[in-house]
């Protein structure tokens, strides 16, 4: 690939902040527009939201179940890569007695001006297969 190919810094920098505002906002039509048709998504785990989500409607299924989870998202840094970028961000939520505090990486491929990858790190898998459970 040469450096021509590659997304410029503007474009990634662009199409993170596009993301974390189209999630924050439920804006799933916006959300749909910067993924590509193929784009997956993994999430660690064995929560109701882990696993790969296939496809750009699957990744705005599982946004749309974080957002019903009543997760907050606040970005703390977007980090710059030759082929994408990284979300940190700091994930909270509570129900009842549950409380979710994650520290989150979202390492983000770019391909074609579009998201094309996404796999999540966390910092504490054990707390997200207690939050995202069924029934809820």
């Amino acid at each position: 690939m040469k450096n021509s190919d590659l997304p410029s810094d503007d474009d990634k920098l662009q199409l993170a902040n596009t993301f974390i505002t189209s999630l924050k906002n439920n804006d799933w039509e916006t959300m749909h527009s910067i993924l590509a048709a193929d784009a997956s998504w993994t999430l660690p785990g064995t929560s109701l939201l882990s696993g790969p989500a296939n496809g750009a409607g699957a990744i705005i299924k599982r946004a749309q179940g974080l957002k019903h989870f009543g997760v907050n998202f606040d970005r703390k840094h977007i980090l710059i890569g030759l082929n994408g970028f990284t979300l940190s961000l700091h994930n909270t939520a509570s129900r009842g007695d549950l409380i979710l505090d994650e520290q989150v990486a979202i390492v983000f491929e770019v391909s074609d001006g579009k998201i094309a990858g996404m796999a999540t790190y966390l910092s504490d898998v054990a707390g997200i297969n207690a939050f995202f459970i069924a029934g809820i």
